[in-house]
């Protein structure tokens, strides 16, 4: 296990004053990695306040300790280099941009401003695969459509995922357009046959995600003790979901259309060492409850491969825009409460001898809570329940906005907004950033 180090001394401060800020996600603890565009082409930087600072620069100014990692215009060379590589650079970075640091002067010079760069995808993807990995948002929306068999009875045995679209993620900013496909019958004319048009139940899907750095080779595994070697480090995830879409196509193979057509992830990349002090015990098991087998068990991600996020969802209207109006909160939750751990999570997706390559992308599944305003979609959010006397679904409870303007599923013109941060007594706040994306109309 990964121990603390002088990275993550909480009386550090930064001579980027910005990065000194008790509310901001960006201070010297954090030092997450990203893709910037200046004007000159990708490259690797980290954020440290409201700046990002050119990794190949500084490398080939002898900054920091290695130079071959980030000539290119992805972290992928980098996140294949390795956890004690990965580490080093960390290091070299906090005694860089800490208070009293001699090469002060010469880093300022690769020094930008956050607000003058165009982020790009951190990582070459080749390959995304969706968890589900909270079991309450699983026996929330299993209780939508088997009320009396809400978790099915693998659910506590195997962490459930499917493989996605990794050419239709997007970096967070993009705009997302709504999709068309098949939708069901109406309940009220079920041999009326599908119709095919603008989907008419846009959801967001709060996740959280990790990307492979150190991958495996056809035929091995990752054995669950050495699953975080695997791991570089964290982002925000959105998996939009065409509600009514999935509704008709989910049986019997489950998501296709309904989800391939766009997927946000954040600009920045948390490492796991920078998440270290965050660390959380996993959701323990209740009484009733199966343990997991032993190729998912493990003492030390048992007792701290939980993470303590906080998860904060906003919308903000096309009529709230324009009238200059923030972004309301709808939702909040927490990543410790999920079922599975993501080193859980990585060894299964291995454990059939499946490779894994350096920048895939294994995302959470959407994050919920028992409380229903932690809940991290909208269909679980306007979820009302069932009519007890006529045991038909009960109309959806919408979210309402200040306007008087309301939703249950996403209109045209909508943004959402998801952050993610971690903060604890005696230790910084550190964040993610956000993930952010506009919906607009349907190309029919």
């Amino acid at each position: 296990m990964q121990q603390l180090n002088e990275t993550h001394d909480p009386s550090l401060r930064s001579w980027v004053d910005s990065a000194n800020d008790p509310a901001g996600d960006f201070p010297i603890q954090n030092l997450p990695f990203a893709v910037f565009d200046h004007g000159l082409g990708a490259e690797p930087g980290v954020l440290i306040g409201d700046r990002v600072l050119a990794l190949r620069s500084a490398a080939e100014a002898g900054l920091l300790p290695v130079k071959g990692c980030f000539g290119a215009g992805t972290l992928n060379a980098f996140a294949a280099s390795g956890r004690e590589v990965w580490s080093g650079v960390r290091v070299a970075l906090s005694r860089l941009l800490r208070h009293g640091s001699e090469a002060r002067t010469a880093a300022q010079g690769w020094l930008i401003p956050a607000k003058d760069v165009q982020f790009r995808l951190p990582m070459a993807i080749g390959d995304y695969t969706d968890f589900y990995a909270s079991i309450d948002h699983a026996t929330t929306v299993g209780s939508m459509f088997r009320p009396d068999n809400p978790l099915l009875p693998n659910y506590r045995h195997v962490p459930i995922g499917y493989h996605g679209r990794a050419s239709s993620i997007v970096i967070s900013g993009t705009s997302i357009r709504r999709p068309c496909g098949q939708q069901s019958p109406p309940d009220s004319d079920p041999g009326a046959g599908p119709k095919f048009g603008p989907c008419t139940m846009l959801d967001y899907e709060l996740e959280m995600g990790v990307y492979v750095g150190v991958g495996c080779e056809l035929g091995e595994t990752i054995p669950i003790a050495r699953a975080r070697d695997h791991i570089f480090g964290m982002c925000i995830v959105n998996d939009w979901s065409a509600r009514d879409i999935q509704k008709w196509e989910y049986q019997p193979l489950g998501p296709f259309l309904a989800k391939n057509f766009a997927t946000s992830v954040s600009a920045a990349v948390v490492s796991m060492e920078a998440l270290l002090p965050y660390a959380a015990p996993a959701r323990p098991r209740t009484a009733g409850e199966p343990a997991p087998l032993a190729y998912l068990s493990d003492a030390d991600d048992q007792a701290s491969g939980g993470i303590d996020l906080s998860l904060e969802v906003l919308m903000r209207t096309a009529a709230m825009r324009e009238r200059g109006e923030s972004a309301m909160l709808v939702s909040r939750g927490s990543f410790a409460s999920m079922y599975w751990t993501i080193a859980q999570m990585l060894a299964h997706h291995a454990s059939n001898g499946c490779n894994m390559s350096t920048g895939d992308l294994l995302a959470s599944g959407t994050i919920s809570g028992k409380d229903p305003r932690s809940r991290g979609c909208l269909l679980e959010l306007t979820w009302d329940g069932v009519d007890p006397a006529t045991g038909k679904p009960k109309p959806r409870k919408p979210v309402a906005f200040p306007s008087g303007e309301t939703r249950a599923f996403l209109a045209d013109g909508d943004e959402v907004v998801i952050r993610a941060y971690a903060e604890r007594e005696g230790r910084p706040r550190i964040g993610f950033g956000e993930c952010r994306g506009i919906v607009l109309p349907a190309k029919v």
